[in-house]
């Protein structure tokens, strides 16, 4: 008997049939012999329309307390849904749970809070019972003000994946709308086609730089504990795709796929559209002001992607420093900047949502010379200008306009071959 966990998006429950699809797949894996978790967001566009509401009663900007209390129900109502339509199913009992009642304990940052324990008890319990433990993704508790909290979005990936390591499951699979890791967005690149596998290291730099299909941190949480992670469709039965962990020596292939000997030059090609970028403009040029900026940032929990500081050549004694944020975090990142311009030395700040991040990922990038010329070429040959540059071993990021983005995204995939002949299905609506 293995012990698997699953965990629904969105979209895979966004009405009653989607549903009642989702609890006969649970079924069919529990009759197999399995123990089974399920973990499941939202309905549809349960947290869009949340959020929605919230903002036709309040003005106040940015998470709260009660809005996590507000969003939590999204999955709440999912859980018991699920759970009820699995109990329809001849011979198949089913449980559900809150995030606190499945044990996830959190810090007590409301819209983002981090686990800091994974106590799954009554998850236990349930499983010994024979029954099928559906848990509410995307929250959790913080212990010491007893507090719901919220993970972030995508959180409920997060969810699943701590579980899996908790429960010391054999694998998670992770179902959404697409069959699988493509080379990029099939919404944008009709023409990626599915990877049958992909490394953690690489998965982590796809998720990092916008890739949907997978939360950053449910990767990196997996990554830590070595679990296996099977990415899939709810509304198909293809094999979808194998993140394959850290340490292959662990690593037991399933479902007949087997460790490459060389992982592919390419792995896919990433995109972010929600991201700003803000420029502080003269900055006092001397040691410490860029810590201090940033101890700033870090203090007001505003996290940063890439940086750039450039010295002006029409000015001396000043640096300008440019970085990028999430833009839901713009405002909050320009007052707390704009509160210390004396201690700063800075003269205007600047800042603009109208950028798109891009990212060509690959193991196989680090042992192979003329990556950058190519992908550079590629770019100048689509009419894309670029405004920020970083890398790392197997990965290269540029930040470009934003109406430039899906076209920057298509020249890449197809100057790197990563094209496929038919186009891939896409069978919901968002990915999640």
């Amino acid at each position: 008997m293995s012990l698997i966990v699953q965990k629904f998006g969105g979209s895979s429950v966004a009405d009653a049939e989607g549903i009642k699809r989702v609890a006969r797949r649970v079924a069919d894996t529990r009759r197999a012999g399995n123990d089974v978790v399920v973990v499941v967001s939202a309905m549809g566009d349960t947290t869009d329309d949340l959020l929605d509401l919230a903002a036709e009663v309040t003005t106040q900007a940015g998470p709260s307390r009660e809005l996590d209390m507000l969003l939590t129900a999204g999955e709440r109502i999912s859980m018991a849904v699920l759970a009820m339509a699995i109990n329809d199913q001849e011979g198949v009992e089913a449980k559900s749970f809150t995030g606190s009642q499945a044990g996830m304990i959190t810090d007590g940052v409301h819209g983002s809070a981090r686990l800091v324990e994974v106590d799954p008890k009554r998850i236990r319990e349930a499983l010994d019972e024979g029954c099928v433990a559906i848990v509410a993704g995307f929250q959790g508790m913080n212990r010491q003000t007893h507090d719901i909290t919220t993970l972030g979005r995508g959180g409920s990936d997060t969810t699943a994946v701590a579980l899996a390591a908790a429960l010391n499951a054999d694998v998670c699979e992770i179902y959404s709308d697409v069959d699988g890791v493509f080379t990029a967005d099939p919404r944008v690149v009709p023409s990626a086609h599915k990877l049958d596998t992909i490394t953690s290291e690489e998965m982590l730099e796809m998720a990092a730089n916008g890739s949907k299909i997978l939360h950053l941190r449910s990767v990196e949480y997996a990554r830590r504990f070595n679990l296996k992670l099977h990415v899939r469709s709810s509304f198909s039965q293809l094999e979808g795709t194998i993140v394959i962990p850290s340490d292959p020596e662990e690593f037991k292939p399933t479902y007949g796929k087997e460790i490459p000997l060389e992982q592919p030059l390419i792995s896919g090609v990433a995109h972010d559209r929600s991201q700003a970028k803000v420029t502080v403009v003269g900055v006092t040029d001397v040691p410490g002001s860029a810590a201090k900026l940033f101890g700033l940032l870090n203090e007001a929990n505003i996290n940063i992607d890439m940086i750039v500081q450039n010295v002006p050549t029409d000015r001396t004694g000043v640096t300008d420093i440019t970085f990028t944020l999430p833009q839901d975090q713009t405002d909050k990142a320009v007052a707390t900047i704009s509160l210390a311009k004396e201690e700063l030395g800075f003269t205007d700040i600047t800042f603009t949502d109208e950028i798109g991040k891009l990212s060509l990922v690959g193991a196989g990038m680090k042992a192979n010379p003329g990556i950058s010329f190519k992908f550079f070429d590629a770019l100048s040959s689509a009419g894309v200008n670029v405004q920020m540059i970083s890398t790392s071993e197997i990965r290269i990021s540029v930040i470009t306009e934003l109406d430039k983005l899906d076209e920057a995204v298509r020249a890449i995939h197809t100057a790197f071959g990563l094209d496929a002949e038919g186009e891939a299905t896409v069978y919901g609506g968002t990915g999640r």
